[in-house]
């Protein structure tokens, strides 16, 4: 018998259509109303919502967006993304697999990639969310929505889950030689930081076990860099509101290591598979100058796997092909 057809999606969160104020306010408003995002009751975070933030955070995060937005590529998170499905189908040519890429905000939706899929007879689907780090608020976002499409079908495909690979052997890997390339390339600084995104502190109470998911992709990229304690650490970003979000704060972090005598740093983002506002804008630029206004003087950011050939690689080898 043939084997059946099998279908990779890689699952990303997705981007404005467009660095302007109505797309990305349109952006803003599908994704912080997700229940997964925003855990509030649903009454209280509609008027907040609609009364407080999609009135003004839009504007503030369309400078953002600008910023790193390419006239030809368009956002980089989908730029890459689209990317590194085209390189993971290219390392696969040969075999009867087809390879594609959904956003669970914005275009292309998973809902619309499924039915393209189905269209062409697709057997067998394997989903991997990009999200090393299991959260609920990510990952599980992403189950939701693809059950959400499926419950509609009468005759399912066969299906697999990839609920994390915080702590895969090819994903430490690829890290790690990412991080050793910058290294050759330009001799390391004191300090590694290694800087996730941040989550309200009462999920991980909740047991969403991305905390200890990030602590442990710490621990063994150090593990295979060789770095002693002193010589790495790790921090939380990108907090929004007025609740506890994870600690250490990844701002409060840089700006206090110059006045403790740590002045060159590189940082880095195991938790994003490629670059995005998150790390291109916030951490490469503006958290950049916050360290160095507090006394820093070297300060390099080292990019994402994107959609180099050992990023497909590693995923390859999550993914069990």
């Amino acid at each position: 018998m043939p084997a059946p057809k099998t279908a990779i999606i890689l699952a990303n969160l997705g981007s404005p259509s467009a660095p302007t104020v109505p797309a990305v306010r349109r952006f803003l408003k599908e994704f912080l109303w997700d229940p997964r995002v925003v855990n509030l009751p649903r009454p209280l975070w509609w008027l907040i919502l609609h009364g407080v933030v999609l009135p003004f955070r839009p504007g503030k995060s369309t400078k953002a967006y600008q910023k790193i937005w390419d006239a030809d590529k368009g956002s980089p998170l989908t730029f890459f993304t689209r990317q590194l499905s085209a390189e993971l189908a290219a390392q696969l040519a040969g075999r009867d697999i087809t390879v594609t890429y959904a956003m669970r905000y914005g275009e292309p939706s998973i809902a619309s990639q499924l039915r393209v899929l189905k269209e062409q007879g697709i057997e067998e689907v394997l989903v991997l969310p990009l999200y090393p780090q299991y959260s609920s608020t990510t990952t599980a976002s992403i189950y939701d929505d693809l059950v959400k499409e499926l419950d509609q079908w009468r005759h399912l495909p066969s299906f697999r889950f990839i609920s994390d690979y915080h702590q895969h052997p090819a994903y430490i890997a690829a890290v790690a030689d990412s991080i050793r390339q910058a290294w050759r390339e330009q001799p390391k600084n004191a300090l590694l930081v290694m800087s996730f995104h941040g989550l309200p502190e009462q999920l991980t109470k909740w047991g969403d076990p991305y905390f200890h998911h990030c602590h442990k992709t710490a621990a063994l990229l150090a593990e295979q860099l060789g770095l002693s304690e002193q010589d790495w650490k790790i921090v939380f970003q990108s907090r929004f509101g007025k609740a506890e979000w994870l600690k250490p704060y990844c701002v409060d972090t840089l700006q206090a290591l110059p006045g403790l005598g740590v002045t060159t740093v590189d940082m880095v983002c195991p938790g994003f598979a490629v670059d995005c506002l998150e790390t291109l804008e916030e951490i490469a630029m503006e958290n950049r100058a916050i360290f160095m206004e507090a006394g820093g003087e070297a300060y390099r950011y080292i990019g994402c796997l994107n959609d180099s050939a050992a990023h497909a690689q590693a995923l390859l080898a999550v993914l069990g092909l």
